[in-house]
């Protein structure tokens, strides 16, 4: 039987059960199939997928999500993170099963001592490869749909106190240190989001500015009359002519990057004898302080930028002394 008449067989008995869009991935995977294991040839429809190897795949797959607006920096660990599952798997991408995916992240783990976060961050990064790949019709179905989230204990992440924010700020002897700090504060924004601000992004009659967040989408920022004062009082010092918000103390006065900032930060906080000072703690510190003293949960999310609400959540810390307090006011 010629290879066109035995996919014609299959597909006979299998229309009544698959829609349009499903026979026509079965016929695509079974010429592929087919031409692999039986040597029979490949119909031009489907040559340009065999002809294909993971390094040409993959790199589609990365283009893709630039396109959508992904982060440089998150490209680059999804590239890292499925080049390493290739390169140990050692399999072409069409021949990849559930059970290789399960092995291989059960491995990953008790060789690196990964925490589970990890191990499931990975299994996001190739449930959204192999889902791609799936559209793109290159392969049926994706092996990742039966490897379930895998569960994490939330980790309550300390934020700054009240007494730790003062003991921050009488450390900044330079203006410019103290307006970053109050910024941070005030609105909450990300590092990548700070170093790319520029003096004409801030609206200070409105005591605002807009910043552009992951994806590339942009927001609208708030801070309030202290940071106001402050970042004034830093732009009146400055003599360069640099665009920048934030930039170094020496000429050529370029604008502050992430590495610098967390330095800066780091550094403040040894002088007043604070561990762990990095600029996500005053994020955190922000979305606890809102929801603490008030503000609407969803509020809290469009503030930070974040597109589902239960990362807000992630990022806050409920002050325990007030659900005691609710708890006496509420239930008794």
């Amino acid at each position: 039987m010629k290879k066109n008449e035995i996919i014609q067989s299959i597909m006979d008995d299998m229309n009544a059960v698959l829609s349009h869009e499903q026979q026509k991935k079965l016929r695509r995977i079974l010429d592929i199939r087919l031409a692999t294991f039986f040597k029979l040839p490949v119909t031009p429809s489907s040559h340009e997928i065999r002809k294909l190897n993971n390094q040409e795949i993959l790199q589609r797959f990365i283009s893709s999500k630039r396109l959508e607006g992904c982060s440089e920096k998150t490209l680059h660990y999804y590239v890292a993170t499925l080049e390493k599952m290739l390169e140990i798997l050692n399999l072409s991408i069409q021949e990849i099963q559930t059970d290789d995916l399960r092995n291989y992240l059960s491995y990953y783990q008790s060789t690196n001592h990964s925490s589970k976060v990890t191990i499931d961050n990975m299994r996001r990064i190739f449930s959204s490869f192999f889902s791609w790949l799936e559209d793109e019709e290159y392969i049926l179905k994706s092996p990742v749909r039966r490897i379930h989230r895998i569960k994490t204990s939330r980790v309550v992440k300390d934020v700054f106190s009240d007494e730790e924010i003062e003991r921050m700020r009488e450390k900044c002897v330079h203006s410019r240190d103290l307006a970053m700090l109050d910024l941070f504060l005030s609105t909450g924004i990300r590092v990548g989001e700070l170093v790319t601000l520029n003096i004409s992004d801030v609206n200070f009659e409105e005591r605002q500015c807009v910043v552009l967040g992951k994806g590339n989408h942009q927001r609208i920022v708030y801070f309030d009359a202290k940071t106001k004062i402050h970042l004034q009082e830093y732009i009146d010092t400055r003599t360069d002519l640099s665009p920048a918000l934030f930039v170094s103390f020496r000429k050529p006065y370029q604008r502050l990057t992430i590495a610098a900032v967390e330095v800066r930060l780091k550094q403040i906080g040894e002088k007043a004898h604070i561990q762990n000072v990095h600029p996500h703690k005053f994020r955190r510190t922000l979305a606890t302080m809102a929801i603490d003293k008030g503000m609407p949960v969803e509020q809290v999310q469009q503030l930070l930028g974040h597109i589902r609400i239960d990362t807000t959540m992630h990022y806050a810390m409920v002050n325990e002394n007030n659900v005691k307090n609710s708890h006496r006011k509420y239930i008794g």
